[in-house]
């Protein structure tokens, strides 16, 4: 019994797989070395690509395309708000037979006409989509046209409802006074300045208001008016003018049966010229070559009273006052 219950001999565990690095071995601590070399290298190159981007992707922007510099103005701040707002205003307020027009295309053709294109490259076929969509017609004998008489020609239509200009149309109404032009670079606008005529003719605002110009004349019918500036020292009528340009050869002999002209003097001003004037005999020519009959008024009475309101006591502005009419 004492044999059988002494003390039993000690338990030897069996062996086992190690984790210790010491048991790795001499391969197993050059693989580790390895895999870790491997991460570094890996970590630096991504790090490398990084920079490198960063550095190019700087330097890009700062050698990339700057908008073109021109002289005149640069586009209308809020250029959509102005142009949907007119747009709404004329069609919805001043003229609801014509709340069918789109507001929202006639903008996106007219952005569409100019965004990133360089100012320089206009062309009618930009815009030819905008002239379709804005387009209305103009009821006969109303159609007034105007060259070197815009605040007047405007104020006279204010205030008498039976003529109307270019700009009392949807088109004109939406862009006067209003200047927009395109660039390649981004944002594709350039709101810090767009070119003159004297930098290159076929700029978007030349282009725009020839073609509405030639659409104005075209819709006009019966007997049309032209309010002319007998004060300017370079003659009333000038072949280069939008009227003497554009204007007077798209009017349609088949649909216009007379051209009365006003030559308006500025009150108190110069009297450069009157109905038997140079410039005039070139128009009434051009006229008549084209089977329009021509009359001319020196001081057309009704517009002229408007010209007092500013001042009533000048002689011009006497009841008495003769005006002359000319055949």
């Amino acid at each position: 019994m004492a044999l059988a219950l002494g003390r039993q001999p000690p338990r030897v565990a069996a062996p086992g797989p190690s984790f210790g690095h010491r048991e790795l071995g001499p391969s197993g601590d050059l693989r580790a070395f390895r895999g870790l070399l491997g991460m570094v290298v890996l970590l630096a190159a991504l790090i490398l690509a990084v920079v490198l981007a960063s550095v190019l992707t700087h330097g890009q922007h700062e050698v990339g395309p700057q908008m073109l510099k021109w002289k005149d103005r640069g586009t209308t701040k809020n250029l959509q708000e102005v142009i949907l707002g007119r747009c709404y205003s004329y069609v919805l307020a001043r003229h609801p037979e014509l709340g069918d027009k789109d507001c929202l295309k006639i903008w996106e053709s007219l952005k569409h006409a100019f965004i990133y294109k360089n100012p320089c490259n206009a062309t009618s076929e930009d815009y030819q989509l905008l002239m379709e969509l804005a387009s209305h017609p103009i009821p006969c004998n109303k159609s007034l046209f105007w060259s070197k008489t815009s605040d007047l020609a405007h104020r006279y239509t204010k205030s008498n409802q039976n003529f109307l200009t270019l700009e009392d149309t949807l088109l004109g109404y939406m862009a006067d006074r209003v200047s927009w032009c395109g660039d390649p670079s981004a944002p594709g606008i350039n709101y810090e300045s767009c070119p003159k005529r004297s930098e290159c003719e076929s700029n978007p605002s030349s282009v725009f208001w020839k073609m509405a110009s030639k659409m104005f004349a075209e819709a006009a019918c019966g007997t049309v008016q032209v309010m002319l500036n007998g004060s300017v020292d370079a003659g009333a009528f000038r072949s280069s003018s939008i009227f003497g340009s554009v204007e007077i050869f798209n009017l349609n002999p088949d649909k216009v049966s007379a051209v009365h002209i006003w030559l308006m003097h500025d009150i108190g001003g110069p009297q450069s010229e009157s109905c038997s004037g140079h410039s005039i005999k070139k128009l009434k020519s051009i006229l008549e070559e084209r089977n329009f009959k021509m009359t001319c008024e020196d001081n057309y009475r009704p517009v002229q009273l408007l010209q007092c309101v500013h001042n009533p006591d000048h002689a011009d502005c006497r009841l008495c006052t003769n005006t002359t009419a000319a055949p």
